[in-house]
């Protein structure tokens, strides 16, 4: 079952969706890779990599649209695609949660999260932020340093959005203490346009503040949705 929510969103004062798929099961939150709205990892076939685990009611997939993706997409202001990204984490936790939350009648539901590319980088970002709410995450073929789209204009927005920079400076916090307890899943292929160094070097971070971690290498597989076909069913078999 398919089910389509819409509202204007106070974070990024714009229109956010959420679509789900599914009616029982635990939360799964994908995000879209950059360019991506709500739907396209039905249209990708994500949604039907994993029809079996829909099916037997293990879990319930929900999507959002990539509103920061596209703003760095764009490359046209990276101010204000800094603002938006911190805007847009905000607005996963503080309205998507809920609604999730709401959808399967549990206030204190722990969600689980997923992506690929800028999709990755949301989903570890999401959970490093806020893991009072986000239980695990899996990132695949992760773009994770969005330092280069910058162009020289750092500010603190970008800095507190992005794991690779804000988490060395961490020291002990209810932030840093719940995340200990959270497991990242970082998977990367070695084919064509992937790059599991990105993945390494996050893993070097996570590590160093005690985060509990696994890069996993598929050998020869490229940057690209069959990889991430096979990929996502495997990760939540785990972890449903």
């Amino acid at each position: 079952m398919k089910a389509i929510e819409e509202w204007h969103s106070e974070r990024m004062h714009q229109p956010l969706r959420l679509v789900r798929w599914g009616e029982f099961g635990a939360p799964v939150l994908v995000f879209p890779t950059a360019g991506g709205d709500a739907e396209e990892i039905e249209r990708m076939g994500l949604v039907d990599s994993v029809s079996w685990l829909l099916a037997e009611g293990r879990i319930k997939l929900y999507s959002v649209d990539s509103i920061a993706g596209r703003a760095w997409l764009e490359r046209r202001d990276p101010l204000h695609a800094s603002w938006l990204q911190g805007a847009f984490l905000s607005a996963v936790r503080w309205e998507v949660v809920p609604a999730i939350r709401a959808d399967v009648g549990d206030e204190t539901a722990e969600l689980v999260t997923a992506g690929a590319s800028i999709g990755a980088f949301n989903a570890v970002a999401s959970t490093c932020r806020y893991p009072d709410v986000f239980r695990a995450a899996v990132g695949m073929s992760g773009t994770y340093d969005l330092e280069p789209w910058l162009g020289g204009l750092w500010n603190d927005e970008f800095y507190f959005s992005s794991p690779l920079h804000y988490l060395p400076g961490l020291t002990d916090s209810f932030q840093l203490e719940a995340l200990r307890r959270r497991w990242v899943v970082l998977a990367t292929g070695t084919g064509d346009h992937e790059n599991p160094g990105e993945s390494w070097r996050l893993a070097g971070v996570l590590g160093a503040k005690g985060v509990p971690n696994q890069v996993d290498e598929w050998a020869g597989w490229p940057h690209d949705w069959p990889t991430w076909r096979v990929m996502l069913p495997a990760y939540l078999d785990r972890l449903s």
